[in-house]
């Protein structure tokens, strides 16, 4: 039997343990990788034979959203399982935009992991109760309003940005963070509150919330 590839990426390593005990213990199923943080994560899928990521939404760094889409940009063949401690529609409409197949709740892992793993790896969406009702609700409420859901209007870049801002770090923190002058973070926040149309770093921290960048 060909088992299934694994990376689990989580930035707590008691679950990361847990975890890979559940997944270790089935014949079709190994974890050959793990990252502490989205970046690392994106890091090990292009340096290991990887089949199937598991993401935790909310890690340092980069979070699990953004390491998702890099994911998919980058290596589209591998498939893709979000894990939240959310039961949150914003979460899991940010996660399918992302390239994830499936989006598991951390409550109830030890159940719906191991599915949620093989349905990804047969090529289908694996959606818990909650997720599924948001979703028909939202098809419904698009197909009366003729709405669509907006893509993000920020950059990849961007995205870094407004997430470290939220996290309460200063320009130059942020500037040696990624490598780039504090004139340049400036720039990058004037566009970002330009886009949004908001004006301060509590409006930015609010919808870094709301996009699924930072916990609450």
């Amino acid at each position: 039997m060909t088992k299934t590839r694994i990376l689990l990426a989580d930035d707590h390593a008691l679950v990361r343990r847990g975890l890979r005990l559940i997944l270790d213990a089935e014949p079709d199923l190994t974890v050959v990788a793990e990252a502490a943080d989205g970046a690392e994560a994106v890091e090990a899928v292009r340096g290991a034979e990887i089949d199937l990521v598991v993401l935790d939404i909310a890690m340092p760094r980069m979070t699990g959203l953004q390491a998702a889409r890099e994911i998919s940009r980058r290596a589209p063949g591998v498939r893709i399982l979000m894990l939240s401690m959310h039961d949150n529609e914003q979460y899991f409409f940010e996660a399918l935009r992302a390239g994830a197949s499936g989006y598991v709740l951390k409550s109830v892992a030890d159940r719906d992991l191991l599915e949620a793993c093989r349905a990804a790896m047969r090529g289908e969406p694996f959606l818990y109760p909650g997720a599924l009702t948001a979703l028909i609700r939202d098809y419904l409420h698009r197909a009366r309003l003729g709405e669509k859901l907006p893509e993000s209007i920020l950059t990849p870049r961007e995205e870094e940005i407004i997430k470290l801002i939220a996290e309460g770090n200063t320009a130059k923190e942020i500037a040696e963070a990624l490598v780039i002058s504090v004139k340049t973070v400036d720039r990058h926040r004037a566009n970002i509150l330009q886009k949004l149309g908001m004006r301060d770093r509590i409006d930015l921290t609010r919808y870094a919330i709301r996009a699924g960048l930072v916990e609450p």
